[in-house]
Parts: C-alpha cells; sequence; structure tokens
C-alpha cells in the first residue's frame, strides 16, 4: 500500500488523535554505541558511523526524522557528554563556570536551514531537544547536591533555571528564523522506576515557572512538546499536563509503566515508546507478543510504538530486521 500522508502531516494527526495511513516508523533514542559496533560485524555497513542516526535510520527504511540536540556548553546541535557534570556546589562555582555555559549556536542552526525545506516538502521531520528544568541543574550539581540544593540553596537553582530559559528562548528566536520543528523534547530524566525524583512542591517551585513561560512561546509556534524521562512517568504525567505540555517518551516497560493505564487516567497525553526493549533478544515470537501487548494503546491514537530506550548490544542485527518487520506490520493502520 502506497503511503498517502506526508511524514510531517502523519505524525501531527496522530499526535491529534486523527485518523492517519499508518503508524509513523521512528527510532527515538540513537542505538548503544556497542550495538552498532557489534552489528558493523554483521553487516551493517562501516560507514554508518553510531553518530550517523539519520543515516543508520536512512540504511533501515524508517520514517526520516532528524534530530537537534542544543547542548548547554558546547556549540554542537549533537547529543554530547558534558564536561561540567558535578562541579557546581553553591552560587560561587555557578559565577565561576557560568562564562563556559550557554554557548552561541547561530553557526549551527544554519546547518538546519536545508531540513526546512525537506520539512516543507513533508519529506522530513525535524525535532530539536533542549535540556531541561531538572536535567541541567543535576548535570551542574549531581543528583545528591541538587537534591540538598533545593531546600538550602534554592536561589542557585532559580539562577541556574533562569538563565536556562533565557538561553532556550533565545535558541528558539534564532531557530524560528532558520527551521520551525515539528515538535520539541525536553531532556529531562526526572523520573526512575519508583516514580519521581522529586516532590510535586519542588516542582511546581523549581520547574513549573519556567516552564510555563517556554511553553507559552512555543505553544505560538504551533510545537508539540513531549518531555523525555525514564523510569516510572505515571505520577509525572498531570504536572506535566497542568503546564499543557502534550507528552513523554520513553515509557520504560521494565520501569512497570502501564501505558493503557496512563491512557485511561489522562486520555489526551501524548505517548511514544513503550515497546519493551529487552524482550528485542528473545525471538520473533516474544517481539509479536509484545507489539501485540501495545495494540490496544496504538488504537486509542496519540501513540507512536517504539523501542523504550536505546537498542542494547544484545541485539542481533538480524533479531533487529525480524523487529523491523513486525513494526512495518504492526503501524499498518
Amino acid at each position: 500500500m502506497t503511503d498517502s500522508m506526508s511524514h510531517v502531516e502523519r505524525f501531527r494527526s496522530v499526535m491529534n488523535f486523527k485518523s492517519v495511513d499508518r503508524l509513523p516508523r521512528w527510532e527515538w533514542a540513537m542505538w548503544w554505541d556497542e550495538t552498532i559496533a557489534r552489528w558493523h560485524k554483521e553487516g551493517l555497513p562501516k560507514e554508518l558511523a553510531f553518530s550517523n542516526v539519520f543515516g543508520i535510520s536512512e540504511y533501515f527504511g524508517l520514517d526520516p526524522y532528524i534530530q537537534f540536540w542544543f547542548s548547554t556548553t558546547e556549540a554542537t546541535i549533537e547529543a554530547s557528554q558534558h564536561h561540567t557534570e558535578g562541579s557546581v556546589c553553591c552560587m560561587d562555582d555557578y559565577r565561576k563556570i557560568r562564562p563556559e555555559l550557554f554557548p552561541d549556536h547561530s553557526s549551527a542552526i544554519e546547518t538546519m536551514r536545508p531540513w526546512a525545506l525537506r520539512q516543507q516538502e513533508g519529506q522530513a521531520v525535524v525535532w530539536a531537544t533542549f535540556e531541561g528544568f531538572f536535567w541541567f541543574p543535576r548535570t551542574l550539581m549531581d543528583i545528591e547536591k541538587l537534591s540538598y540544593a533545593y531546600f538550602d540553596q534554592p536561589e542557585l537553582i532559580h539562577a541556574i533555571n533562569s538563565d536556562l530559559l533565557l538561553f532556550n528562548l533565545g535558541l528558539i528566536e534564532k531557530m524560528n528564523k532558520a527551521c520551525v520543528p515539528t515538535f520539541i523534547t525536553m531532556a529531562e530524566d526526572m523520573s526512575y522506576n519508583h516514580g519521581p525524583m522529586i516532590s510535586r512542591a519542588v516542582f511546581d517551585e523549581f520547574l513549573a515557572p519556567y516552564y510555563r513561560k517556554l511553553m507559552d512561546r512555543l505553544r505560538e509556534m504551533n510545537v508539540i512538546v513531549i518531555i523525555d524521562t525514564d523510569g516510572d512517568v505515571t505520577e509525572l504525567v498531570p504536572w506535566l499536563r497542568n503546564l499543557d505540555v502534550h507528552g513523554v517518551l520513553p515509557l520504560e516497560r521494565q520501569a512497570g509503566v502501564d501505558g493503557d493505564k496512563i491512557r485511561a487516567l489522562y486520555p489526551d497525553v501524548r505517548l511514544v515508546g513503550h515497546f519493551n526493549k529487552l524482550v528485542m533478544n528473545q525471538g520473533e515470537e516474544a517481539m509479536r507478543a509484545e507489539f501485540e501487548r501495545l495494540v490496544p494503546l496504538m488504537q486509542t491514537g496519540g501513540f507512536i510504538p517504539s523501542v523504550d530506550h536505546q537498542t542494547p548490544p544484545g541485539v542481533s542485527l538480524e533479531q533487529y530486521r525480524s523487529y523491523l518487520r513486525l513494526l512495518t506490520e504492526y503501524t499498518v493502520c
């Protein structure tokens, strides 16, 4: 069957609970570097390096989704490791390191222009990733120091997040002139397998005010916003929906997330992921059973099935191809 919708139309339609010709086939998280190294030995072309996420997706026949991750420490739009992790203990530390943060992304943003045309023609879906108001302070401080700082140094956290908000808003304005993404993911990782790492009170004081201002601007641009947070996101969902955030990913099954329960409790939340990566090396029958588990959720709309985190190195290239065949089968509407 020939696709009747463009990639952009399809994504927007499914995220707005409208009918589609088929569901998107999109790998939201890059594969583990060890996975790609293994696949190179099993037939994946050597020129498809781990960092070439778009090229690998294209090779596998996945839909053309291109991600631009805006680093807070380097003038790059690729996901990168932070060299500042855990270096901040107090306001003096932050002031000292502040000149090294929030780089100028003007040159990198220019590389988005060709993708704007491809997106306009429906040939690709552009998405941007910004670092969030839990992620970034945690990166600077580490989780233990941050947890104490919410109570002992609230002015420090507000200073960090005020600066981050201005940085992200500035990026949006520059990006707006080159390429408006179809959607944005916010890197947060603020939950673990027992729920949020922070309380609702901490969320409301230290994250919500900044999200409201960010969402106000993104709403004007008609951009869908999805929070990227590992672990059990269930308790976080109403906090985020209260801020008009549209959705969450990756819905990690091994953390106990139940997508059907989230859909029943919050019918309008957009969901991405939820295919348990731990079954991918257990054979096609196990993978088919996992897709069958997701069918009721797929039928509700507002959901894109995808691996619930990076495909691990225990998965062979042949097993991944089996997963892709099943993905193609189950995403036909």
